[in-house]
């Protein structure tokens, strides 16, 4: 079967690599699938020409159902689509956004939701599709550069490492967007760090709003304990998550933090701002700390600071939580089930 796969690719974000892996999963299974992004799109129409070319596409799959799922409704091959966070934390507060993920959903085949509470609230904003909305979590697979120096990438980012093993590194991962809001703790971070300078935050993602990258670079050059990074590879970062004291999410929402997920897999604690996408991953004091004010974060890392057993409890959970609840595999054979359905 051969399948057009739309989703929103910006380079290096959750949707782009969470689109790579769903595809492997689908050509693993013997179809052919083409990724596109959806921002090379104005039209459905333009969707439809493509998809009836020769050999024309038996199939299609979206992530996102306003962003890429609404370039398909003109479409007469069938299709399923891929709840992203923004739909539900964002884009259904939109009247013309949510009549139009409406439409997606009730000429869809099959809806995925990364978890209980997104299918939930599908199910209360949208026409309940309550029948074709399947919950599969994100498979995470975590895999670190070998060839990786800790110090050379301090000094890239500007912290000094002269005390760098003794540092407490607090990687804040996270696209430079707003829907992040990664200046969120910069102020609080910065009193912090004038009080004990080991503890320093650094953010570090790709560039995705000019605007907030421009604020992002002036504010981390005159703040002090607060410096931005180079985006790196996944298995460079994979490997710089590694070596820090803790990982942070900052975000006003989320649909699935991938970087959450990758950071208990890789056995760092979490710090996570208490939202409902984080708060369906992270259990407080279980698999991670959840925080809901800059000051609480402070409250929270000095906790992580000084309770050890605490340490070892969450990411012991945090990593068993990733092993049994977001397996590879297990999202493999559902995308090769509901692509099956397709036919």
């Amino acid at each position: 079967m051969k399948i057009l796969f739309l989703a929103p690719l910006s380079p290096k974000t959750g949707n782009h690599t969470t689109a790579e892996r769903i595809r492997s999963h689908i050509e693993a299974a013997g179809h052919t699938c083409e990724l596109r992004d959806a921002a090379d799109f104005q039209t459905p129409a333009q969707v439809t020409n493509l998809v009836s070319r020769n050999p024309p596409f038996d199939a299609a799959l979206a992530i996102h159902l306003y962003k890429a799922g609404r370039f398909l409704l003109d479409m007469a091959a069938p299709f399923g689509v891929i709840f992203g966070g923004t739909d539900i934390n964002e884009d259904m507060k939109v009247e013309q956004k949510r009549v139009v993920m409406e439409q997606v959903l009730l000429k869809a085949r099959f809806a995925v939701a990364f978890t209980d509470k997104l299918k939930e609230e599908a199910e209360l904003f949208l026409l309940s599709q309550s029948s074709k909305i399947y919950v599969q979590p994100q498979g995470i697979q975590t895999e670190a550069a070998e060839q990786f120096c800790w110090t050379e990438f301090l000094k890239s980012s500007g912290v000094s490492s002269q005390r760098g093993d003794e540092l407490r590194v607090f990687l804040l991962v996270c696209g430079l967007r707003r829907v992040k809001d990664p200046l969120y703790l910069v102020e609080v971070f910065s009193e912090w760090h004038c009080e004990d300078p080991l503890n320093v935050l650094v953010i570090i993602g790709p560039k995705i709003d000019p605007a907030l990258t421009v604020e992002v670079e002036a504010v981390t050059q005159r703040t002090a304990g607060v410096f931005l990074a180079q985006e790196r590879s996944q298995q460079e970062l994979h490997a710089a998550v590694k070596r820090c004291f803790a990982v942070v999410n900052s975000s006003v929402s989320e649909g699935m933090s991938a970087a959450i997920l990758e950071a208990m897999d890789l056995g760092v604690p979490v710090l996570a701002r208490d939202i409902p996408g984080n708060a369906a991953v992270v259990q407080h004091e279980f698999t991670g700390l959840l925080y809901s004010t800059p000051q609480e974060f402070v409250h929270q890392s000095q906790r992580l600071l000084s309770d050890q057993a605490l340490r070892e409890r969450v990411v012991r959970n945090g990593k068993l939580y990733v092993e049994e609840h977001h397996s590879l595999k297990q999202e493999r054979e559902t995308y090769q089930q509901l692509v099956d359905s397709l036919l």
